[in-house]
């Protein structure tokens, strides 16, 4: 599978310290390198949890929020209570200018999340479990900042994702009564005009 050089240096990064550094550096040009090639994940993720969630005004998580994309389109489709995490602090300094969250948080997310448990309403993380990015213990610490009640979504690569890890933590948190998978999409391109062999699916998820 080929990828575009920026993906592959993200993908290539070994520890988080890396991976933040190489965020940094690509905040400046990432929505524009992003958007050209018809990249799809932060409206199909909002998309997603505003159709589970309804019209809560419970606060929402955008974890891995990047430039702010999935935070500015929740606000569009009138959600007003967003807070963002990243391990960049350059890209939330961008996704600040969108105006749409009401607060940020750094975080290293596969070893903690900085908030209360049962915290928020829903969560949306996308475009932050491919290889080089955060681990499935990330699954984790969303659940636990996640309300009863409230839905988390977040996307898989489909080539990767099993040998990362992420079923036997999904399958735990769902043996230990944390969460239950209430959808799983079909297989989609994330990128439209760029990837064409980097197919993902859309995983929704009600905590208990």
């Amino acid at each position: 599978m080929k990828h575009s050089d920026d993906l592959e240096d993200v993908y290539g990064a070994k520890t988080p310290e890396a991976s933040r550094a190489i965020y940094d550096k690509w905040s400046g040009n990432y929505d524009a390198d992003n958007l050209s090639k018809g990249f799809r994940l932060p409206a199909l993720g909002a998309a997603l949890l505003a159709r589970y969630l309804g019209q809560t005004q419970g606060p929402i998580l955008d974890a891995g929020c990047g430039t702010g994309l999935v935070g500015e389109t929740l606000s569009l489709l009138g959600y007003d209570d967003i807070t963002g995490a990243d391990l960049s602090a350059e890209m939330m300094t961008i996704a600040a200018r969108t105006g749409a969250y009401s607060g940020f948080h750094q975080a290293d997310m596969g070893n903690d999340l900085p908030f209360d448990d049962g915290q928020f309403a829903g969560f949306v993380c996308v475009g932050s479990f491919g290889p080089g990015h955060a681990p499935p213990s990330t699954l984790t610490h969303l659940a636990r900042v996640t309300r009863p009640g409230g839905y988390g979504v977040f996307n898989l690569i489909e080539e990767t994702y099993a040998e990362q890890g992420f079923p036997a933590v999904m399958d735990q948190l769902t043996e230990d009564g944390a969460w239950e998978v209430v959808n799983i999409t079909p297989a989609f391109l994330p990128f439209l005009l760029d990837e064409p062999d980097l197919w993902s699916r859309a995983y929704i998820v009600r905590i208990l």
